[in-house]
């Protein structure tokens, strides 16, 4: 017979039901004893029930967030081969397992060692078995069993935002949609009614609903009006089991703005609005600015002004300030308070975008009426004309009156007027004016054929005020008189060949006139009467304004008569008729038979190509002053070879040269060889200057010589009293400064071969040893102490 093999599991249950209400246990608290029974045989399983209740052997459940001292108890594990005598032992493995989970190995008691939260993980997966403690072998098979945390209203709903914000159009119907807000609960929502979220209004009444399931926030109230109030905040609530008392809820505030819409039109503060102008403001010169309120903002209160009706209508404009949305009232033509002093002036103001739905609400418009008062001002003297033109003769006396300018005084008081010419416009001062009556008359005497036109600036001011002046152009036009004679068009000069033949064309001629003539020059030509009957030369009138000089005889010989000059008369047809005699010059020239000139008597009418006189002597000073030029540089080049200051690098000695005297410069160097004054017995008293030619030689004087320990100071006194009675001493006076302290001198010597206290305790020998740059001071050394030894 099989032998069965059952596997118990007992359990406590802890749904929220009425088992609530059942006593607790004394080995777990908040779980009643209902108790269930699992058994296994094999692969097969069976539910023994002890109550009516249908449950799952494989679903357990948990209540989340235990709040006991103690181990919270979740089952029991128990085989039929459990003999009591601790042979077997129970496993526990799985979700949790040994951690959060732990079984007594013994008794088979599961429990929870830490509190639960289903909204980190809601179901635990585990698996138990009994195995023989001796063998380890499992003595029932592995069961997998659901341990499923039960939830508890223990979260608030949450909304996705902390702060909504949302706009809708002002006067907006009642329920028009603003905004939706949504919240979320955290607990197990497929259980009870810890998740149901209801929504409910907590601030913004009247003004605004929440339907209660959906979250959507819609207006309430009918006309909301932007300008009354623009701003409003709204608190709604969140309530989770469905709204009941003792639910959880939060709570998210949303601020609606109201945005404008044009449903208030412009109105003007005032009816009437007074301005004042003063005659004299410009043109489009603003005079005033007046405004229409308009409750609306941005383009819903953007207005546009109009003149509408008025006396003003045609001399005022009106223009929209577009960030002050003002009506700009500017002056279209001039002002004369003279004429009309006072202008009344209908204004409208329309707004530019209108709303149809709020035309019930009136015409967006308003109107106002401006007066314009012009002020009397000192206003300047006025011409009859803006421009005058005038004309006169070019030989009209001087001081004849050539025209007259009037202007006046607009104002109302007519002060007198003065006038008076601008020089700046008449530098020769050839017109002058009566400053009295504005008569322009001439001062100089004129001539159209230097100036046509004279353009004249005439002032007329107030004598009582006489910055109060204008300006008016005159144009004066000089017109023509026949006051001069006709001339030659150019300078004549012309040649006859001594072959000649009678009646030969050697010339034509033409003439101009600085007249003008309203029907065209007309010129006639004529022999002057004392050669009309002895010249060699005829001349015939083309009747075309112009002339020809022919010849009277055959062959000329220009040894008799080189040159001819022939007087002609021009005369025009003009009144009065003016005439003058011109000179042609022919000379007589040897020609070829073809009539080509091959060379004239007297001075070539075509000279030669060639240098003129002073050009030649243009180039000869260049070139004598490059040969002056090239001698003074070949003469700074040989004075600059001189000989060096050091002859030899074994030539060691200091040398102070000052160029700012009158010696020698550096050809003077000798004057300031120190190392004269350190032996004085080395001095060349023969050798003389190099710098200067001396006019008179005399044999240097020779002096005697100064001792070894004659200090540098005696022996420089004694050098100065020798030259100044030597009378071969240059002429000039040399100043040269050396750097001595005297004898004892505090400082001492800075040397370093003089770092000693006496000479007997240097060694000088060491300084063959340094090589031939060296030589010199070895041997004056070494001499110095060959001389001490002896």
């Amino acid at each position: 017979m099989r032998t069965y093999h059952y596997f118990w599991l007992l359990f406590w249950a802890g749904q929220p039901h009425q088992s609530f209400l059942t006593p607790l246990s004394k080995r777990t608290s908040g779980f009643p004893e209902n108790e269930k029974v699992l058994v296994l045989s094999g692969n097969s399983r069976q539910d023994l029930h002890r109550s009516k209740r249908s449950w799952m052997w494989n679903q357990f459940f948990l209540l989340e967030e235990y709040t006991g001292t103690d181990y919270q108890y979740v089952g029991k594990l128990h085989s039929d081969q459990d003999k009591g005598d601790g042979s077997l032992k129970y496993i526990l493995s799985g979700d949790g397992a040994g951690d959060l989970f732990i079984i007594n190995e013994n008794t088979g008691d599961i429990q929870a060692t830490k509190r639960l939260d289903r909204e980190e993980k809601p179901v635990y997966i585990l698996r138990a078995q009994a195995i023989n403690r001796r063998t380890g072998r499992p003595v029932e098979p592995e069961s997998e069993f659901i341990i499923k945390i039960h939830d508890i209203n223990d979260n608030e709903p949450m909304f996705t935002k902390d702060v909504y914000n949302a706009s809708i159009p002002e006067m907006s119907d009642v329920g028009t949609f603003v905004v939706q807000v949504t919240a979320t609960d955290a607990d197990d929502p497929t259980y009870g009614n810890s998740a149901k979220v209801v929504y409910s209004i907590l601030q913004g009444q009247p003004y605004f609903s929440v339907e209660s399931e959906t979250g959507i926030i819609k207006t309430a109230l009918l006309n909301m009006d932007r300008e009354n109030r623009e701003q409003y905040q709204v608190v709604i609530q969140a309530k989770d089991m469905g709204g009941q008392m003792g639910g959880l809820s939060g709570t998210t505030t949303v601020n609606i703005t109201l945005t404008d819409v044009n449903d208030n039109p412009p109105r003007f503060p005032q009816s009437t609005y007074q301005f004042k102008a003063p005659e004299s403001t410009p043109p489009d010169s603003p005079v005033g600015r007046i405004k229409a309120n308009d409750a609306d903002v941005d383009e819903n209160a953007e207005i546009e002004y109009s003149i509408t009706e008025g006396d003003g209508y045609d001399m005022f404009g009106i223009t929209t300030d577009k960030d002050t949305q003002e009506g700009i009232i500017t002056v279209k033509k001039a002002l004369d308070f003279e004429n009309k002093n006072l202008y009344i002036l209908k204004v409208e103001a329309t707004n530019t975008h209108v709303d149809p739905r709020f035309l019930y609400l009136g015409p967006f418009k308003d109107s106002a009426t401006v007066r314009i008062q012009v002020e009397d001002v000192d206003e300047p003297p006025v011409f009859s004309r803006p421009a005058y033109i005038m004309e006169v003769k070019e030989d009209v006396p001087v001081n004849s009156v050539i025209g007259t300018v009037t202007a006046q005084d607009p104002d109302a008081a007519k002060n007198p007027v003065k006038y008076s010419v601008d020089r700046h416009t008449d530098m020769d001062r050839v017109f002058n004016i009566n400053s009295g009556n504005g008569s322009i008359f001439t001062s100089k005497p004129l001539d159209r054929e230097t100036l046509l036109w004279h353009n004249i600036t005439v002032i007329a001011a107030e004598i009582n005020n006489p910055k109060q002046s204008s300006r008016v152009p005159v144009f004066i036009k000089v017109l023509d008189v026949n006051d001069n004679a006709p001339e030659f068009a150019m300078f004549y000069e012309t040649f006859v060949c001594e072959n000649a033949k009678a009646e030969q064309l050697i010339q034509t001629l033409s003439a101009v006139d600085k007249d003008d003539s309203y029907s065209g020059h007309q010129f006639s030509f004529s022999l002057a009467p004392e050669a009309a009957g002895s010249s060699n030369f005829t001349l015939q009138d083309n009747r075309d304004n112009t002339a020809g000089i022919f010849t009277r005889k055959t062959r000329y010989n220009r040894h008799e008569m080189s040159t001819y000059f022939l007087p002609v008369v021009i005369s025009d047809n003009d009144y009065p008729i003016q005439s003058s005699t011109e000179t042609v010059t022919i000379r007589v020239c040897a020609c070829d038979h073809r009539g080509k000139m091959l060379s004239c008597n007297a001075e070539a009418l075509i000279h030669p190509t060639g240098l003129s006189t002073g050009a030649l002597i243009a180039i000869l000073l260049c070139i004598i002053i490059l040969l002056v030029t090239v001698v003074l540089f070949a003469a700074l080049r040989r004075q600059r070879k001189k000989e060096p200051l050091i002859i030899s690098k074994e030539d060691i000695r200091d040398n102070i040269v000052s160029y700012n005297d009158e010696g020698g410069g550096e050809e003077d160097t000798q004057a300031f060889d120190i190392g004269t004054l350190r032996n004085p017995e080395a001095m060349d008293d023969n050798k003389l200057r190099r710098d200067i030619v001396p006019e008179t030689l005399f044999m240097p004087r020779r002096t005697a010589a100064a001792r070894d320990n004659t200090d540098v100071r005696d022996f420089i006194n004694q050098r100065l009293k020798e030259n100044d009675t030597d009378p071969t001493a240059p002429p000039y006076d040399s100043l040269a400064t050396y750097a001595y302290e005297g004898n004892g001198s505090v400082a001492e010597s800075l040397s370093s071969l003089e770092s000693v206290t006496t000479d007997g305790d240097q060694d000088y020998d060491y300084l063959s040893d340094w090589g031939p740059r060296f030589k010199k001071l070895a041997d004056m050394y070494g001499t110095m102490d060959s001389d001490r030894d002896s």
